[in-house]
Parts: C-alpha cells; sequence; structure tokens
C-alpha cells in the first residue's frame, strides 16, 4: 500500500478518525467515499487485531510497512549495502583489468550471500503470478483422507493452498516434539548449531536472537512463557544428518504427498508463543511445501500478489494440531498469527 495512504490514515490504526474530516476536505464525492471506505477497513482491521491480542505498537508494526521507494532510499543510504556494492564493482574493474574470468565467476557462484537479500530487489526479480490460480478462490480447500492420486490432480502443483485433516495420525512428534526436545537434540549434536548458522538459515523474527544458540540459551522462565517474560518467535531450516534422522524417526513422509515426487532434505522448524509469527513475506525458495502443526494453532494470512488484487482475495486459514497445511509460498504473500493457547511448533518441508 502506498506510504501516503498509510500517513493519511495513521490516526485511524491509533484507534481515532478525528482528523479525517480536515484529511478529506477539498476531495470529490468519490474520492470521499473511497477514503471512508479505507478508514473503516483499518478500523475493523484494528479491533480484530486487538481481538487476538496485540498490542497498539504491534499493530501500527504490522500494518505501516515501508513502501518500496522508501525501502529503496533505505537500501541506497545503508552503509554495509554501499560497501557491498564497492567491493563488488572494484572486483569486476580488477577481474575484467586483468582478466580474471574465474575469479569472477568463482565470486558470484560460489559465494554464499553476494548482496544480502532485500525486499526490493525480490520484488524486482519476481516473476509475475499466475493469477487464474487465485480467481474466485476465497477460501482454503479442507481435505480428509485424500488420495495421492486426487492431490496430484487438484492441489500438487496448481498453487492451490489445501488444508489436509487428518495427516499426522500416528505421528511421535505430536507428543515428542518440544522446545526442550529441540535444545537438547541441537546443544548435545556435535557440529548441529554450527550446520544452521554457516549452511541453513535462522530466523529471528521480532526477537534479539541472532542465531539458534543464542535462542536456545534463553531463560527456563522465558522459554515457558512464564508471565512477565519478553514472547518470542523463531525458526530456522536444518542441514545436518544426524539431526535430520533423528527428527524423521518420530515423523513421516506425508501420505498424500506423489509417489513419484522428490522431497527436500531440508527440514524447516518454527516454534513460538501467541502472537505475530512471521510479517508479510514472498519466499524464493522454488518449490511447493508443506507445514505440519505439531502443537498449539497458527492462522495464515495469504495476500494475492498486487498484479492479481483485482481478480482474486485474501483468504485466512487457521492450521490447528495435527493439520497439515500445503501451500506454494512463492506465489502468496502470506504472514502468519500464532492463536493463544499452546506454544506453536511446526515442521516441514519441500517437494517437488
Amino acid at each position: 500500500m502506498a506510504d501516503s495512504n498509510l500517513k493519511a490514515s495513521g490516526s485511524v490504526v491509533n484507534g481515532s478518525t478525528a482528523n479525517n474530516s480536515v484529511k478529506n476536505k477539498g476531495l470529490s464525492a468519490d474520492k470521499k467515499e473511497k477514503a471512508k471506505e479505507l478508514t473503516d477497513k483499518f478500523v475493523q482491521l484494528r479491533e480484530e487485531a486487538l481481538k487476538k491480542g496485540l498490542s497498539e505498537k504491534e499493530i501500527r508494526e504490522s500494518f505501516l510497512r515501508p513502501s518500496k521507494s522508501r525501502d529503496l532510499r533505505r537500501l541506497l543510504s545503508n552503509k554495509t549495502f554501499q560497501t557491498q556494492v564497492l567491493v563488488l564493482v572494484l572486483a569486476v574493474t580488477v577481474a575484467v583489468k586483468f582478466g580474471l574470468k574465474d575469479f569472477v565467476h568463482g565470486m558470484i557462484y560460489d559465494s554464499r550471500c553476494l548482496i544480502s537479500n532485500n525486499i526490493v530487489f525480490s520484488e524486482i526479480a519476481r516473476p509475475l503470478a499466475d493469477c487464474e490460480v487465485c480467481r474466485n478462490l476465497k477460501s482454503v480447500p479442507i481435505e480428509r483422507h485424500i488420495s495421492a492420486e486426487t492431490f496430484l490432480e487438484q492441489y500438487a502443483y496448481t498453487k492451490i493452498p489445501l488444508l489436509v485433516k487428518d495427516a499426522t495420525t500416528n505421528w511421535t512428534a505430536m507428543s515428542v516434539f518440544t522446545y526442550d526436545f529441540f535444545k537438547k537434540l541441537y546443544t548435545e549434536t556435535e557440529g548441529a548449531l554450527v550446520s544452521v548458522e554457516e549452511e541453513c538459515q535462522f530466523f529471528p523474527y521480532k526477537t534479539e536472537f541472532s542465531t539458534l544458540e543464542e535462542a536456545f540459551n534463553m531463560s527456563d522462565a522465558r522459554a515457558r512463557y512464564e508471565p512477565g517474560e519478553e514472547p518470542w518467535y523463531f525458526g530456522w531450516s536444518n542441514c545436518h544428518k544426524e539431526v535430520a534422522d533423528k527428527l524423521r524417526q518420530h515423523y513421516r513422509r506425508p501420505y498424500f504427498l506423489p509417489n513419484d515426487s522428490e522431497s527436500s532434505s531440508i527440514d524447516w522448524l518454527f516454534m513460538g508463543g501467541p502472537g505475530i509469527g512471521a510479517f508479510i513475506h514472498l519466499d524464493s525458495v522454488g518449490r511447493p511445501s508443506w507445514q505440519a502443526q505439531i502443537s498449539g494453532a497458527k492462522t495464515w494470512q495469504m495476500i494475492p500478489s498486487p498484479e492479481c488484487e483485482s481478480v482474486c482475495h485474501e483468504i485466512n486459514i487457521t492450521v490447528e494440531k495435527g493439520d497439515i497445511f500445503v501451500f506454494d509460498s512463492n506465489e502468496w504473500y502470506h504472514a502468519t498469527f500464532v492463536e493463544p493457547g499452546e506454544l506453536s511448533i511446526t515442521i516441514g518441508s519441500e517437494y517437488d
């Protein structure tokens, strides 16, 4: 949403519409009506957020996302980014001057991350979405006892999201996977924590943690979400084979995946208490994925790409304990909200 629109409706996010009449002076009747609709929408979203337990500060942080133009200005003024660009330009200049083609190739293709990922670069590089995927889709389909054939025909590679209600039957993960289980597994398995930091990814979200090791070093009181403790929600991917083998002793490949589909060797895990989980974003993992709700409940907010807004709808779905949610995170902008109650723990992977 445009930065100017957010500024004009800032008082609505804070629960007041007192200044709207002043701001709307001089507008045509049509524009006044559209402004009123926008105001009403913000009021409605705010009330829903408050009912879910969000604070005013969290609402502002969630709604008042910077525009792409502001992101670009911030990126260009960022010293780290400027340094990265300068190093890249100097390296390429030296390589061209001295004919070091292998050096350039190594920098580009062997480096883990030449330039840090950024919302502007991601949006520029994003291919246009196929709006037929979400046209007329107003809710997430829910299935039980779905066969692999039906899943393949209707959902597997169509980019249509799906909730499967009976997909974790007999998984010991439902009772075994806890914060303490993961903490013990990673701290007692040699190289596991280092593997996440050097080979995989860690997502701190709204916490101060910079590594999985720091997350597992929080106090017992905070880990148990005792009153007065800071909330937390984080995620990570696992690239450690020994850890993967132990995790997969407690869960199985979802029964409805096509028999000839190839599953990723990387597990994705997300864990945290009530409140905002991940803010709205779009992934670039290249494949559709599934995510099993091991404990707690998490609501997914899915928003179509900007080019599809005129024909598609925002859809929400609450995934409860025992459910598996299948969707293409490369196609849908998405955010998550952990519902009050039990700690939310999910595990998932990609398939091809």
